[in-house]
């Protein structure tokens, strides 16, 4: 079993003060990446500011003999983010957009601030990372990203619609990027990651929160990112050991004539075969979901 080594590797982690973000930043580092821990040091609902919280995950990597910096900028201002990693190490191969925040509320109660501010914490502050990022990584002509989805995207969850809204779309963002960088060695994928963190703290009992480790998500990350990666464009699932990963399945569907009148009586009668789950495909293209539709047009005529 060949070792996976990120040595001369620039490794950028959002979030990286504790958590699942605290756990990728060890553990590349212990792998021979150089390190740049991005922290804003603000509490859960993004308020606030500290250094600590970055500074101390550079100290734990410098006592093990590792290499890394701090950054205290907000994804918001992502260019100051990557600049950092230029100015002290030249490059940046990896990144691990991890930043978040949480305003949870039942969607009467949610106003636009809750809103506006989980959106430009995690889908805004992904691309502004990204987009100062990208650049560096087309040039090289090498990258590996890993964006963070969550479950409350891929299902929904009550009293979640600004953060669910925003993880469902950072997975639109990592299949459409997965797409632009393939010609230039950038792979990009997302995980639904469930860790014990301050986040799931908010949600669920301190004993489900011990048992579920950050630690438990990081191989799969580093995985995702070592050189020899050629997964792209993919979500994946996982918690506590166990990992999956998924992709969309629909049923085969109804054709009804296109040359004809399509009423709503004819959708209503034929609605258990247009529901049903028995026969099914699995496109991963938006070439390959067109195909039913070009087949029903050359009905037409």
């Amino acid at each position: 079993m060949t070792a996976i080594r990120f040595d001369d590797r620039v490794v950028v982690i959002t979030g990286g003060g504790g958590g699942l973000g605290r756990s990728y930043a060890l553990e590349f580092a212990a792998r021979g990446a150089k390190v740049v821990v991005n922290d804003l040091g603000a509490d859960i609902r993004g308020g606030g500011q500290s250094e600590t919280s970055a500074d101390l995950v550079v100290a734990e990597i410098e006592a093990m003999g590792g290499t890394a910096i701090a950054s205290y900028d907000s994804v918001e201002q992502g260019d100051r983010i990557i600049d950092a990693a230029i100015a002290a190490f030249g490059r940046v191969d990896v990144l691990i957009n991890n930043a978040g925040v949480l305003r949870d509320l039942s969607f009467k109660k949610m106003t636009d601030e809750d809103w506006e501010r989980v959106y430009r914490v995690h889908l805004f502050g992904a691309f502004k990372v990204t987009k100062a990022a990208w650049t560096h990584m087309q040039a090289q002509n090498y990258g590996r990203i890993v964006n963070t989805a969550s479950a409350a995207g891929i299902y929904g969850n009550f009293g979640q619609a600004n953060y669910s809204a925003v993880k469902l779309g950072l997975v639109g963002f990592t299949k459409t990027l997965a797409i632009e960088g393939a010609a230039k060695n950038i792979t990009v994928n997302a995980i639904a990651p469930i860790a014990g963190s301050r986040l799931l703290e908010t949600i669920s009992a301190r004993e489900m929160v011990e048992a579920l480790k950050p630690e438990y998500v990081t191989p799969l990350v580093v995985r995702l990112c070592a050189e020899h990666n050629r997964e792209s464009g993919s979500l994946f699932e996982l918690a506590a050991g166990w990992m999956a990963k998924l992709r969309w399945e629909r049923t085969r569907g109804v054709s009804f004539d296109p040359g004809a009148e399509i009423t709503a009586e004819a959708v209503d009668a034929a609605w258990d075969q247009l529901c049903s789950f028995d026969e099914t495909d699995h496109p991963a293209t938006v070439r390959e979901a067109s195909v039913p539709v070009i087949a029903n047009l050359s009905r037409v005529g």
